[in-house]
């Protein structure tokens, strides 16, 4: 009985000490290891002028789209959280905590990482796709796939591997083409792409079928399948 009440209060401890915050030194540390999960929860605009690499990003002033993007984050791995200052991501990471999660936030933000002269990845001047390009993309097959996604956002980073197989084994019967969320945001407007990802199939140039989020690989094969 005392061997259990002492596991107890000892599993206790450990739970209450565990680390919320770190330095810039000590982040850097961590987010420079393989495989680590960052995640930068300024607006997409914010993030367009300089993030930490291999960022991910979900907006914490949009809780629908932050939450909805950090469910597919992986709880066996510690969330490692920035912001401009430290203050949203303070805020982010206690809320990833509520729902499970490791989540670490770096201290003074990036204001903080840049003074401590720390690299930044920085965003190369590309042009919007423009409609007309758009439309000649998706009439140059007759059964076409957009993926409307971007590097940064959680859940596009969980289908890639659902695409490239959709890539592999059936490019015979459907081109897939990739719109860049992050960068044509033009684009997403005309054609009312609310969120990332989102999939539409066009056949003949028409709009077909449309679906936002997670799809399945099973769905996928169900529905481009249906079309032929």
């Amino acid at each position: 009985m005392k061997s259990i009440l002492f596991l107890l209060l000892l599993f206790a401890v450990s739970c209450s000490s565990a680390q919320t915050a770190m330095s810039v030194d000590e982040f850097e540390k961590m987010v420079r290891q393989q495989g680590a999960q960052i995640l930068d929860v300024r607006t997409i605009g914010e993030y367009n002028t300089g993030f930490i690499k291999n960022t991910l990003q979900a907006d914490w002033n949009n809780k629908e789209q932050f939450f909805d993007r950090t469910q597919h984050l992986d709880k066996s791995k510690p969330v490692y959280v920035y912001c401009l200052s430290g203050a949203r991501s303070n805020a982010a990471a206690a809320a990833l905590r509520e729902k499970g999660f490791n989540a670490i936030n770096m201290e003074g933000g990036l204001t903080a990482w840049k003074k401590a002269g720390k690299p930044l990845e920085g965003v190369m001047e590309v042009h919007q796709m423009t409609p007309a390009d758009y439309n000649k993309a998706i009439a140059q097959a007759t059964l076409v796939l957009v993926d409307f996604g971007a590097t940064w956002c959680p859940p596009c980073k969980k289908m890639e591997p659902v695409i490239n197989n959709i890539k592999s084994t059936m490019g015979e019967k459907i081109t897939v083409n990739y719109v860049d969320g992050g960068v044509n945001t033009e684009l997403m407007n005309v054609h009312k792409v609310e969120a990332l990802p989102t999939f539409v199939i066009y056949k003949e140039g028409k709009e077909v079928w449309r679906k936002q989020g997670i799809v399945s690989q099973e769905e996928f094969n169900q529905v481009i399948n249906s079309f032929q």
